[in-house]
């Protein structure tokens, strides 16, 4: 598939974590897709919400859809994120079975999928999901932009 395949998906990601921006948190959103394309998890950023750290979009998005399906693997299915995962969340994505991972912008302070590590593609581990980046990558970035200078 080409990166525009993810084009709505992504949207749907970007709507995400424009809703994050509710409470405040950081404005990054994740959705789940199955085999067929629907969407069977959903998350945003709820660290400053739920005061938790490990309240990752990518994270969010991953038990919502283990949650959906009733088991952990996740197998079939691709998560589609607005910013390159850190490195919790590359190892959740590794860890789930996720067969693909689709980005937006990169992050170069924390991204672990290219920008400072490659966790996902390491070849130590038993599990490497197919890697999509840059998929509406201006809309993810300028979001984050926005949010940053009204927080620095």
């Amino acid at each position: 598939m080409t990166s525009s395949s993810y084009d709505e998906a992504m949207r749907l990601a970007l709507a995400e974590a424009r809703d994050a921006l509710v409470t405040d948190d950081v404005p990054i959103g994740a959705v789940v897709l199955d085999s067929t394309g629907a969407v069977i998890g959903r998350g945003r950023n709820t660290r400053e919400a739920e005061a938790d750290p490990t309240g990752h979009a990518e994270v969010v998005a991953i038990r919502a859809a283990a949650a959906a399906r009733g088991e952990w693997r996740l197998t079939g299915c691709t998560l589609v994120v607005t910013l390159e995962p850190c490195t919790m969340c590359a190892g959740a994505i590794v860890l789930s079975r996720l067969d693909r991972l689709v980005f937006g912008a990169y992050d170069d302070k924390a991204g672990a999928v290219d920008s400072l590590w490659d966790v996902v593609r390491d070849r130590r581990l038993n599990h490497r999901p197919e890697v999509i980046s840059g998929v509406l990558a201006d809309e993810s970035t300028q979001l984050l932009d926005t949010f940053f200078r009204t927080h620095r």
